[in-house]
């Protein structure tokens, strides 16, 4: 039998906050809010207006984020504002963007060692 090289694997609490983000990442909403809010901090009512959407569907997606750790609120008055909470969150999102982008572009399908990188 062959002796496997060593190789790390993620912790499976690693594995299951990386799937968690994701999984948070995977509405399409959810990506157009972070998008939005990686520009400007936004309040409901402003990020409604701009998706053009129900304000409770807005809400429990805006909710899911916050719990998520993805963004954070302020209070200026009696208004809530949003804004992005992590900028390596943005990160994923624009890297994802990239990436499709280059798929669309007709991306190099030749299989790649980790030395490549």
């Amino acid at each position: 039998m062959t002796e496997l090289s060593p190789v790390n694997k993620l912790s499976d609490t690693d594995v299951n906050g990386i799937r968690d983000i994701f999984k948070l990442l995977s509405h399409p909403m959810r990506l157009q809010i972070i998008y939005m809010l990686e520009q400007q901090t936004m309040n409901v009512g402003e990020i409604v207006e701009r998706l053009g959407l129900e304000q409770s569907a807005v809400s429990h997606q805006l909710t899911l984020l916050r719990k998520g750790h993805l963004i954070s609120t302020c209070q200026i008055g009696k208004i809530v504002c949003y804004s992005l909470n992590d900028k390596h969150i943005l990160d994923i999102v624009n890297e994802a963007l990239e990436h499709t982008q280059h798929i669309h572009d007709g991306a190099d399908q030749t299989c790649h060692t980790p030395e490549d990188k």
